[in-house]
């Protein structure tokens, strides 16, 4: 496992610290008797909180006594990138609101690690680039405002695929050059899937209530698919993308992790609101009273078939599912088939590229970055290749730097027929035709091998048209393969989180088909 010695010890001291401080508080608040803490939810984590039966000091010590025995040592899964250092001060202050009366926010008590490509004050934020290794920003994002406004505790910051898997088409999701290799916790020589892996393990792993990871294309929804938990990817709009080290900002992010779809969906009521900084934004939408057991009664549901068929095990789990849905209300309705499905990659492509360079440009000369632009990058990149690119290069970032400018009608074409292939004639025309409400299929197949001489081999998803169209995506536990987590989608219309919510939410607690991974 290719890891940064230096900074791991940095961590490690960082880490003993402060569990020296939680140990302290703990040992001044210690209730007489203490529930288990493994895999709290966040209903569990607050009912516990007022009841006075843990205390907040108590509940940050469990996670950063899991994260030094399981990341850091024993499995050493590699998921959790930096620690605040501001930790014992937040436990501090929630404490004393709590014991005051004061009003508690949506989330508070709740743990939450955040990617390492999202603004955090105090905290490096760095894509995983060893070349961002000392960029400290001096605000938070948009969305950590909002969680912090939620009483929400930041533990620190999880490990990704370098520059959000945008450097290389030979990456190996999970691996960044200044992190290293994140492990999947469910079996280490199997890959956590990219971009957001770190978040996917962390939350997996019970090393954090809470994660927030970032997507354009299957970065939340894959990782939290082959490590077996929940993630949203909201629809375009309804998260901020300001503070955020971007891709491309027609297809960026950000969205929810969480063990339980309850958890996911709170998250992402706090995260949302009206962003001056974010043009896209609109205002929330209600998502919480979207949490209903009958959910699945009377939903039309659309499966596609042409998004399957790449797994014939995992398409086994998926098809003993319908049963489920069935007998919870659902019509299900069959070969509900993208049939434009594709047709917009090589759009997608240019749009990425296009966006990629100008959006990393713009934040870099904003941020103060030590690097100023994605040619400087390149640049660095080259002069410190032994330690930037070891087992793989920069090929996308050199396509990238060749690629038009967002004001030519090359970018602008592709950018108009990639939404509307993926949105007006893809996922819109299906469910109209149809006539259903949402979408499913397999997620993604089970997870592959790490290769770090040949990169991912990924066999296929339900992941792209969503992502492409700026649509919600929810992706639930619904079994295994061979003891791999295995997930279902659903995905639908713009601003369609309630439906979604309502049918993953009836699924979830039907099914509870989620598979807690065995550390050791």
């Amino acid at each position: 496992m290719l890891i940064n010695r230096f900074y791991r010890l940095t961590l490690a001291a960082g880490l003993f610290s402060t569990i020296m401080v939680a140990n302290s508080l703990a040992e001044q608040t210690s209730p007489t008797s203490s529930p288990s803490l493994h895999e709290l939810t966040l209903a569990q984590t607050q009912t516990l909180l007022r009841t006075q039966q843990i205390s907040l000091a108590q509940l940050s010590e469990y996670y950063l006594q899991r994260i030094q025995k399981f990341d850091e040592n024993g499995a050493q899964l590699n998921s959790v990138a930096t620690l605040s250092n501001q930790l014992d001060q937040q436990v501090s202050d929630l404490d004393q609101k709590l014991k005051s009366g004061q009003p508690l926010g949506l989330l508070f008590g709740a743990i939450v690690l955040l990617k390492d490509n999202i603004d955090a004050k105090g905290m490096p934020n760095t894509a995983g680039s060893w070349l961002m290794r000392s960029h400290v920003p001096a605000d938070d994002a948009y969305l950590v405002k909002q969680l912090k406004a939620q009483d929400a505790i930041i533990l620190g910051k999880t490990n990704l695929s370098e520059w959000a898997n945008f450097r290389s088409n030979m990456s190996s999701s999970g691996w960044s050059s200044l992190h290293g290799q994140t492990l999947n916790p469910h079996d280490p020589t199997r890959t956590p899937c990219g971009s957001s892996s770190g978040s996917g393990v962390a939350v997996a792993a019970d090393f954090t209530l809470l994660a927030v990871g970032t997507e354009t294309d299957g970065s939340v929804t894959c990782p939290a698919a082959v490590n077996g938990i929940v993630g949203i990817k909201p629809t375009l709009g309804l998260v901020s993308r300001s503070g955020i080290i971007p891709v491309a900002h027609s297809q960026d992010t950000a969205g929810p992790m969480a063990r339980t779809v309850a958890d996911a969906t709170m998250m992402l009521e706090a995260m949302m609101g009206v962003d001056t900084k974010d043009p896209i934004t609109f205002e929330p939408i209600a998502l919480a009273t979207h949490l209903k057991k009958d959910g699945l009664k009377g939903k039309r549901i659309g499966i596609v078939r042409n998004l399957m068929g790449y797994h014939p095990q995992l398409d086994k789990v998926f098809d003993a599912q319908l049963a489920t849905l069935r007998e919870a209300g659902a019509i299900i309705v069959e070969n509900a088939n993208i049939e434009n499905k594709g047709s917009w990659n090589d759009d997608e492509f240019t749009v990425l590229l296009t966006e990629f360079k100008a959006d990393l440009n713009h934040y870099l000369s904003q941020s103060k970055a030590p690097i100023s632009s994605l040619q400087d990058a390149i640049e660095k990149n080259m002069v410190d290749q032994e330690r930037t690119m070891p087992i793989f290069g920069q090929e996308t970032f050199l396509r990238a730097q060749q690629s038009p400018s967002t004001t030519d009608q090359v970018y602008i074409d592709a950018l108009a027929r990639a939404k509307r292939k993926a949105g007006k004639e893809g996922i819109d025309a299906t469910l109209a035709k149809y006539e259903v409400d949402l979408l499913i299929a397999p997620t993604t197949a089970p997870a592959w091998k790490i290769d770090h001489i040949d990169g991912d081999h990924f066999l296929g998803s339900a992941i792209g048209a969503a992502a492409v169209a700026g649509y919600p995506h929810i992706t639930v536990p619904m079994g295994d393969v061979s003891g791999m987590p295995v997930n279902i989608s659903f995905f639908g219309a713009a601003k369609s989180e309630g439906i979604l919510i309502e049918a993953a939410y009836s699924f979830e607690q039907i099914t509870q088909a989620r598979i807690t991974p065995r550390l050791n």
